[in-house]
């Protein structure tokens, strides 16, 4: 007599071609096949003529295991199936525990099946591409505290992250919670998640959002949720995380830096005292905070109301072509992507020839020159000072004489002479959109990362700084 046997077997996700060749050669030797009734209706024409299906019902695992071994040990040959792979959530576990706590001779023998995150990522693309992990939040056998340290874990190391059993009936707030945990964590709210409902079977759907529009809402228990890491995208339709073969070309296109910058804004906005402010101050003070590293700006960064919004939809609009610095190192801050994409020119008149001729000729500064060279050709552009207090006094003398009108005004020249009185005096100018870095502080990376600002603040609802980089 053949030693008794237990065939484990993953049946796949529910599509006939999802069973692998080893689980219906399986399948075709059983006397008996032990699992839950709703799987049986995938294997019928799989097995022997005179095959038994035993049915324990929904949530008696136990029990089935234990029909199992009675059953292998009165000499039939017994498979139990499972849906996916019985060793993820499947019976797999189970059937070998049991063998130790009967102290059993039975035989276990296990057959792999495609398990329902695989086939789900296949019909959504290529989303584990990379590093995952597959995470149920079912809390009927583990703790909802685990759960959330393993979902907390997940996020924060950037796997990508399959979710079983991410809502039911009773169980409709976790998922919820998952999406914010991931927010809270770092990831995108431009993160692809892809959501396959009855992956494999005749009723399948599939929906591909991002993680800022994921409605949990939208799952159930026969739902499988994909959530992208940092590097993941959606093009032409599909769900794709790149492995690395091209992260040369990623790179070169500024992904990578976009991450970077993107889970720097959400560190920010973490620590920020005030959170409720007007997404364009919030927008800029982010900037500012991220190129100084200085929570200071908090503080000192006046934005008038609505500034940055009204400069925006200055250039977008294409009434503001130009922008003026003060010194040549503001616009090589400035992104020039975002000027290409929004038809901007970016000037500095420093190293215009004609500048040191008016400077020696009236005795004023190169930059104060500059100035008054730029409104000369340049009214209505928009200014920006990160060096030269005299440049941004020169400025105020111009628009009082009606000579400047600009379209707005950024102040953040540094230093400790006439720099706090330069800042007092374009305040005073009510009509003039200005963004001013108060006090002492300032200068020219920050001068253009507030420019940097207005030119992305379409980005500012998803959180996509890094675009131009």
């Amino acid at each position: 007599m053949s030693k008794p046997r237990i065939m484990i077997a993953g049946i796949g996700p529910g599509s006939a071609e999802d069973i692998t060749p080893a689980v219906l050669s399986a399948i075709g030797e059983a006397d008996i096949v032990v699992g839950y009734k709703y799987y049986f209706r995938f294997i019928e024409p799989y097995l022997k003529p005179d095959a038994v299906c035993v049915d324990s019902g929904m949530r008696q695992e136990r029990e089935r295991a234990r029909q199992a071994f009675e059953l292998a040990e009165s000499g039939r040959t017994v498979v139990v199936i499972s849906s996916g792979d019985a060793g993820i959530y499947g019976m797999a576990p189970l059937i070998y525990e049991m063998k130790l706590e009967r102290g059993s001779d039975v035989e276990i023998t296990a057959y792999p099946g495609i398990s329902a995150f695989q086939k789900a990522a296949s019909i959504l693309g290529a989303p584990v591409g990379h590093d995952f992990c597959v995470i149920s939040l079912s809390d009927l056998m583990t703790p909802w505290e685990v759960i959330e340290k393993r979902v907390t874990a997940a996020a924060t190391a950037d796997f990508v992250t399959a979710v079983y059993n991410p809502r039911s009936h009773g169980r409709y707030w976790q998922l919820h919670r998952l999406k914010e945990i991931f927010i809270a964590s770092g990831r995108s709210l431009s993160t692809p998640v892809g959501l396959v409902r009855q992956a494999g079977r005749p009723e399948q759907t599939a929906v591909l959002v991002s993680l800022g529009d994921f409605n949990p809402d939208d799952a159930d228990m026969f739902t499988v949720v994909l959530i992208g890491n940092s590097q993941s995208y959606l093009r032409d339709g599909r769900f794709i995380t790149p492995r690395g073969y091209y992260s040369d070309d990623a790179a070169a296109t500024g992904r990578v830096g976009q991450d970077i910058m993107i889970r720097s804004f959400l560190t920010i906005e973490s620590e920020l005292k005030d959170n409720d402010i007007s997404l364009g101050r919030k927008w800029a003070l982010l900037h500012a905070i991220h190129t100084t590293a200085d929570f200071d700006m908090e503080n000192i960064l006046h934005t008038d109301l609505g500034a940055v919004e009204a400069l925006y939809g200055m250039v977008s609009t294409g009434r503001l072509t130009t922008i003026v610095s003060d010194v040549t190192m503001v616009t090589s801050g400035i992104r020039k992507g975002a000027l290409a994409r929004l038809g901007v020119e970016a000037k500095c008149y420093l190293g215009d020839p004609r500048v040191a001729d008016m400077a020696s000729r009236e005795g004023i500064t190169r930059t104060q020159a500059g100035i008054r060279l730029a409104v000369s050709e340049h009214p209505d552009a928009l200014f920006v000072f990160g060096n030269a207090p005299t440049a941004l006094m020169e400025l105020c003398d111009l628009i009082r004489k009606g000579k400047a009108r600009p379209a707005g005004v950024i102040a953040a020249p540094v230093g400790f002479v006439h720099v706090r009185e330069s800042k007092h005096m374009v305040k005073t100018f009510a009509g003039i959109p200005k963004i001013i870095v108060e006090g002492r502080k300032g200068g020219s990376s920050i001068a253009a990362t507030l420019v940097n600002a207005i030119l992305c603040f379409n980005d500012a609802e998803a959180l996509r700084p890094g675009r131009d980089v």
